[in-house]
């Protein structure tokens, strides 16, 4: 029995491309519509502008080795506030979540600045963050998608 009726989805899904193997927890709601395509992204979103916001938001990705295994993923925003508990709810400006994607597909939900990616296979691998609303539509200026993109270059051992 869902806990949260007509408000969430909880969604298990392993995901193959990372070596070893993770399991990823997306939190599917109401508001998230795939009718849009953006980027080399698979997923889909309707997109919400903010040009005409006085101050739209931004998001710079910096990715850090970590000194054990993986990468640790850091997400800086500017005027915008990450909400988790507004999520799939209505739109309010300023708010909202950032979705992280590798290699074009979804992996998660991200509600605040760190989140640690384990090891991936050798290669070169693209990670991208996107901004966007509590109803799940990809947040744009002059529709662009707010997101930043960084590769990583993964040595064969």
């Amino acid at each position: 029995m869902n806990p949260w009726p007509g408000r969430f989805v909880v969604v298990w899904a392993a995901f193959g491309v990372l070596s070893g193997g993770w399991l990823a927890v997306t939190w599917a709601g109401e508001g998230h519509r795939p009718t849009t395509s953006h980027g080399t992204t698979s997923m889909q979103h309707e997109k919400m502008e903010m040009g005409d916001v006085a101050a739209p938001p931004t998001v710079k990705l910096t990715v850090h080795k970590d000194p054990k295994a993986g990468w640790n993923l850091q997400v800086r925003v500017e005027n915008f506030r990450f909400a988790p508990e507004h999520a799939s709810t209505a739109h309010v400006v300023g708010e909202g979540h950032a979705h992280l994607f590798l290699d074009g597909k979804k992996i998660t939900r991200l509600y605040g600045e760190w989140y640690h990616v384990p090891a991936l296979k050798p290669g070169v691998h693209k990670i991208t963050v996107t901004l966007n609303a509590n109803s799940h539509e990809d947040l744009t200026v002059k529709g662009k998608v707010i997101s930043d993109t960084k590769e990583v270059h993964v040595p064969s051992k």
